[in-house]
């Protein structure tokens, strides 16, 4: 047990992996009495803190647009002479394998047309053109520049303090300007980096819940195979294994490569939904005016507390935010490992703005055509939306070749659910293991098995509701540790300028020098 549990820091782990487990047991043996406590308190939680999640969103893009116009941005996540280790196509590539995957597969149509159909705050007449861009440009929001920011403070701050100051590679070391150096084996460090394990948890147990409800359907939909939540349970069951092996058989560089191939299939899609879905025309029209009005307003809609329309902002805006949060640890950690020598302006804009750019084609052109096939009539899709694992199978239906593109996509999907939860496993033994990089298989299975307990156990709980309440609850301590981390990363900046400051001559050399022969460019 002692090689098993090498490096281990047994407070975080045991400490967070057995909060987690009541919770997962009381989810399995009385998924009633959870689905009461829970409600009463997301309705408490939304109720007295929802405004402080629309805060955050708010503050953290204004502190990144700040980091990219402010002399510190030209400051390197390393030393001065470093450089990337990566090309910029695969940094980004990695990025979006990261923080998007099969979240698009699932609200890629479903969203949009949603909106269409109820447009938020009362901002058109549902099912007008104006209605159309109002859908589009709330899906940008919700994938936006709000949350990637977040993920680019998180790793920003992780990859400053340990590339620049040469500590491990965790949220704790965040803390060192009001913890001191050691702030990892502090029992406030500790119980932050348990915090981004159980944040970790819930938010990727929220993405396999909704993984496993959309195979589900898609298996219903091309084999007949009844669509409920035992069954979907046994599919989350299924790829929880496949997942653990992955993790502890070597044959991570074959899961990869798989991984890196869905990137591939995605892009495929989106051109698919491009070609064949008709009003192409239309679409990109459609998809340039929207685009340039969630840019022109991405900061008055940031402010939005829709009074009078909370629970809209409950089943949307809050949720989304609340899901990001708890991502953040996961994917900051992943974008600080991969960004080690890139300028603190690089990695904001690279982290905030890339993923987000693809994600206004994806919404613009799947989004847009599953509205057009509705008010043209060639698909249901209202009639979907209660069951929104289904949106995406309705609007291939309508399309040629459906057959083929509904298996590939069920394909795509399973192989999103495969590597992420393989990645977020590894990544949280690694937060319970002192920020050791290869952390033991013992802590990756437990951690990789409760994540797909989680999953299960809300939906015995309330299907895609309780997932949804699940990631918002699970989210609201992280909420704290995210500001701290903000406070804590900007203290370190100034305190460093402070000592050698950026006077432009030096730090301009560093940023303009080429790259030295054999690095990534």
């Amino acid at each position: 047990m002692k090689r098993m549990l090498k490096d281990v820091d047994p407070v975080v782990f045991w400490g967070s992996a057995g909060l987690i487990a009541v919770f997962v047991g009381w989810g399995l043996l009385g998924p009633s009495s959870l689905g009461t406590v829970m409600k009463t308190a997301l309705d408490w939680v939304i109720g007295n803190f929802g405004w402080a999640f629309i805060l955050i969103a708010f503050s953290v893009l204004v502190l990144c647009i700040f980091l990219v116009l402010h002399p510190w941005g030209r400051l390197r996540l390393g030393p001065d002479d470093s450089r990337p280790e990566f090309s910029t196509f695969s940094w980004v590539s990695m990025m979006f394998a990261a923080g998007l995957g099969a979240g698009l597969l699932f609200y890629g149509v479903a969203e949009p047309v949603s909106h269409w159909t109820s447009p938020p705050h009362g901002l058109a007449d549902p099912e007008s053109e104006a209605a159309a861009l109002v859908a589009l440009r709330y899906s940008y929001f919700h994938w936006g520049f709000n949350g990637w920011a977040m993920y680019a403070v998180m790793g920003g701050a992780m990859a400053f303090f340990s590339f620049r100051k040469g500590l491990p590679v965790l949220v704790s070391s965040t803390f060192t300007p009001v913890l001191g150096p050691d702030a990892s084996t502090k029992p406030l460090g500790r119980l932050v980096d348990a915090l981004a394990i159980v944040a970790t948890l819930f938010g990727t147990a929220t993405a396999l819940g909704l993984n496993g409800l959309q195979l589900n359907s898609g298996l219903n939909y091309l084999f007949g195979i009844p669509k409920s939540n035992a069954v979907t349970v046994i599919v989350i069951v299924m790829v929880t294994l496949l997942f653990v092996v992955s993790a502890t058989s070597g044959v991570e560089k074959g899961i990869n490569f798989l991984a890196n191939m869905g990137s591939f299939a995605t892009i495929g899609l989106f051109l698919f939904f491009l070609v064949v879905g008709g009003s192409t025309v239309l679409v990109i029209s459609q998809g340039i005016e929207s685009i340039g009005n969630y840019v022109l307003q991405v900061l008055p809609m940031s402010l939005q507390t829709g009074v009078g329309d909370e629970q809209w902002m409950a089943g949307w805006t809050i949720f989304y935010w609340a899901w990001w949060v708890s991502w953040a640890p996961f994917v900051g950690m992943f974008v600080a490992r991969i960004s080690r020598g890139r300028t603190i302006r690089e990695f904001i804009i690279g982290v905030a703005a890339a993923p987000t750019g693809f994600g206004f084609l994806w919404f613009a052109v799947v989004g847009g055509v599953g509205i057009e096939l509705q008010r043209s009539g060639r698909a249901d899709i209202v009639g979907s939306l209660d069951t929104p694992e289904l949106v995406l199978f309705t609007a291939l239906d309508a399309l040629p070749l459906s057959a083929i593109s509904s298996f590939l996509c069920i394909v795509l999907i399973a192989l999103f659910f495969i590597s992420g939860a393989d990645a977020a496993s590894v990544v949280m033994a690694t937060m319970a293991s002192r920020g050791s990089i290869a952390p033991s298989k013992f802590v990756v299975i437990v951690l990789g098995v409760l994540m797909g307990g989680i999953a299960c156990a809300m939906l015995l709980v309330g299907g895609l509701t309780a997932l949804q309440q699940a990631a918002v609850l699970g989210s609201v301590p992280f909420t704290f540790v995210l500001v701290g981390v903000a406070w804590c990363w900007l203290k370190a900046l100034r305190e460093e300028t402070r000592t050698d400051p950026p006077d432009g001559s030096a730090d301009d050399v560093a940023v303009e020098a080429p790259a030295r022969s054999g690095d990534a460019s």
